[in-house]
């Protein structure tokens, strides 16, 4: 399978609608599908891109403080 076959089947399954974007509708479910691909590989690719946005990659036992258990 070629890069562009994947990337063409991952267009054609982000392009079955949302619940949420089925409601307001698409007059293009694929283009809107190739954009939002698009986009998220981009941010992806370089984390930086949306300044905004913070992207954490760790594992539950670096979120979680160790406690004591009770007396």
């Amino acid at each position: 399978m070629s890069h562009e076959q994947s990337d063409q089947e991952r267009v054609e399954s982000r392009a079955h609608l949302l619940p949420e974007e089925a409601a307001v509708g698409s007059d293009d479910a694929e283009t809107q599908a190739e954009a939002i691909l698009a986009e998220s590989d981009i941010r992806e690719a370089d984390q930086n891109v949306a300044p905004d946005t913070v992207l954490e990659r760790r594992t539950s036992d670096q979120t979680v403080t160790a406690s004591e258990p009770p007396d």
